[in-house]
């Protein structure tokens, strides 16, 4: 006979009740919340006996527990934000507001979060394309771009992946700029040029989307030409090179003559400058001393005319070896002072002065005068 057939209550249940009489039923939820109650009042200091004081003290415990758990769930919102950072704010994943670096509360979890967004860091972002350029030629270029997030807000929520809408666009700047351009201009002095365009296309694509990112550099590493036509390349960019380098040694060749040539030419001006004045003061000082001649040459012209042959006469056998003597019709002894005559400075035995000859060739036109003049008497 079955356990829940009428008359078989002696029987045992399968979910173990046991032998229950008709009057047994589930338990009683008022029975069981009575239980939890004695056992948080016991806890927090109600008593024990299981009596109605004790379920206001349970109140309270739970209570108290209700704020310490409130407490702690509200901690839960203080975050702090880097100097280099900006803090997102969401509520419910919707946008509330950005906030600076230091110590700052939201909402807790779930109701609001934060993203943290670091705008100070440079990020790199290497790119590589095979190009046709202007002139219809292919080449490799390759290199990388540097930027940074200027707008934590639209970098977040304007584009779903800023990171590849900038990809995209660096791809078609490039194409852009190197198809407007020749590969000779690309491979040899173009690069900076090239660089700066492709840096200028970007931002103005990036702005467009309103990513919030800041192109901080491009640079161009690597720009080769077709595989077939490298090594010729190759020598037009060393023959440039060489071009450039002659350009710059002819620079210092110059930049070293021509100071010396500078300097050259106004020693040779100061030199002539010093010689005409040398010149001007000479004449302006033989102009001077004949005028003072010619002045006492008037007043006795005689004796300056005397004066003048005896200056006249030292000067030109000052330095002469001979002596020639011609007394016209008289036959007076003359003495004539050879060895003193002859004798010169530095040379053996006693040397006579400059002024010692002078005397001397005074003293022979002297007794010379006189004899001519005893002659005409004699006469």
């Amino acid at each position: 006979m079955a356990w829940n057939e009428p008359g078989g209550n002696d029987k045992k249940d399968p979910w173990g009740g046991g032998n229950r009489g008709n009057d047994q039923g589930p338990p009683d939820l008022d029975e069981i919340l009575s239980k939890l109650q004695k056992k948080f009042s016991a806890l927090f200091g109600g008593g024990g006996s299981g009596s109605k004081s004790s379920i206001p003290g349970a109140g309270i415990g739970l209570g108290v527990i209700v704020i310490i758990l409130a407490l702690l769930w509200m901690a839960t919102g203080f975050y702090k934000v880097q100097e280099a950072e900006r803090g997102v704010i969401l509520r419910f994943g919707a946008y509330v507001d950005t906030v600076g670096s230091g110590l700052h509360w939201h909402l807790p979890v779930p109701l609001e979060s934060v993203e943290k967004v670091n705008v100070q860091e440079r990020r790199q972002v290497p790119y590589k394309a095979t190009v046709l350029t202007q002139d219809e030629n292919i080449i490799e270029l390759q290199g990388s771009l540097q930027y940074r997030i200027d707008n934590a807000e639209h970098y977040l929520f304007n584009v779903s992946n800023p990171e590849l809408t900038l990809n995209q666009a660096i791809e078609a700047s490039v194409r852009q700029i190197v198809g407007q351009s020749k590969m000779d201009f690309i491979i040899t002095e173009g690069r900076s040029e090239i660089s700066m365009r492709i840096q200028n296309t970007v931002q103005e694509i990036v702005n467009q989307y309103g990513t919030g990112l800041s192109i901080v550099e491009v640079n161009v590493q690597d720009v080769n030409p077709p595989q077939p036509v490298h090594e010729a390349f190759q020598d037009v960019i060393q023959a440039r090179e060489d071009h450039q380098r002659s350009i710059n040694g002819a620079e210092s060749y110059r930049n070293q003559v021509l100071p010396d040539a500078r300097g050259a030419a106004a020693r040779i001006l100061e030199e002539a400058d010093a010689y005409q004045q040398q010149v001007v003061a000479r004449a302006e000082g033989e102009t001077k001393r004949f005028t003072k001649l010619l002045l006492e040459y008037n007043k006795s012209p005689g004796v300056t005319r005397d004066r003048l042959y005896l200056d006249m006469m030292e000067s030109v056998l000052n330095k002469s070896s001979k002596v020639m003597v011609d007394v016209k019709g008289s036959n007076n002894l003359l003495y004539l002072p050879l060895d003193k005559l002859m004798s010169r400075d530095g040379s053996s035995g006693s040397a006579s002065t400059e002024s010692e000859r002078g005397d001397i060739l005074k003293d022979l036109t002297r007794q010379q005068s006189n004899n001519n003049t005893r002659s005409r008497e004699v006469r």
